[in-house]
């Protein structure tokens, strides 16, 4: 089975190093690299060093809305040019996730031994995010296991061990794999969504609709390199909030629910009498 890794990036060149050396640490190496560059033009014309391996890297020009990072887009695209390239998996990493080593094994263990759905029934399959604490010279990546530390809300299997997840509403876009043609299946991530939050909920609401299925697996853990949150970013709110409503309207229910009530009690977000959301000036 190909496997392609798929990573958007906007700068933060450090951590797509950081995430290319563990891919060479990797007891199953990508087939391909796949990185889509958003406002990137440093990576895009070549000038980033240390972000390749002895595997090809494609990287993918994408232009910024300017509402924001078009994540959903940059995904697209992405997984696009993998799918061209013959990619048979699609490994989505987020830029600042680092492999562990048997990730990109497991995540092909299972999806070749998993009877395939009847179509159109798209299976997603989900490794573990430990968290990594803030080092600017970088990650010992023999120490990785031992610095990440898990939170306790999140499913953590041991190796070998799968588990349904019948709320696709868990699935998270740090780390997760499924089929190229599962990915077409799905017509991709909305590109409605612009910026910072809910798309990748969208994704897997369009999953369930298609009667797919979200499985969590153990082994594939992925080390999640320190930043701040985004959350607290006031830059995020806008995004948040309008992104908020294109799912509302998508799916007839608020998502993100934590973070809009909290911009609520920051006076950054308010609640009309008509149920809809809005960003404060």
């Amino acid at each position: 089975m190909s496997v392609a890794v798929v990573t958007l990036t906007h700068g933060r060149h450090d951590h797509l190093r950081r995430q290319v050396a563990g891919l060479r640490a990797s007891s199953r190496p990508p087939d391909v690299h796949v990185v889509a560059a958003m406002d990137d033009p440093a990576l895009r014309q070549g000038r980033v060093d240390g972000v390749g391996g002895p595997w090809p890297t494609e990287v993918v020009d994408v232009p910024v809305d300017e509402r924001g990072l078009p994540l959903a887009a940059a995904r697209n695209a992405a997984a696009a040019r993998a799918a061209e390239l013959g990619s048979e998996l699609l490994v989505f990493l987020d830029v600042d996730c680092i492999p562990g080593p048997d990730t990109l094994r497991t995540y092909a263990h299972h999806a070749l031994a998993a009877a395939p759905p009847p179509p159109p029934r798209p299976a997603l399959w989900c490794g573990d995010v430990a968290y990594l604490p803030p080092s600017p010279e970088g990650y010992d990546l023999d120490r990785l296991a031992e610095l990440g530390e898990h939170r306790p809300d999140r499913v953590r299997l041991a190796p070998g061990e799968t588990r349904a997840e019948p709320d696709l509403r868990q699935f998270w876009s740090l780390s997760f794999a499924l089929t190229a043609e599962d990915f077409a299946t799905t017509g991709g991530f909305c590109p409605e969504f612009v910026g910072y939050g809910g798309e990748d909920t969208d994704f897997a609401m369009t999953v369930g609709s298609l009667g797919g299925s979200l499985t969590w697996v153990g082994g594939a853990t992925a080390y999640h390199q320190h930043h701040p949150p985004a959350s607290v970013d006031r830059g995020h709110v806008a995004a948040v909030v309008r992104n908020a409503g294109v799912f509302a309207r998508r799916w007839g229910w608020w998502p993100m629910e934590g973070w809009l009530e909290d911009y609520a009690r920051r006076g950054l977000a308010a609640r009309g009498p008509d149920g809809v959301w809005v960003a404060t000036p």
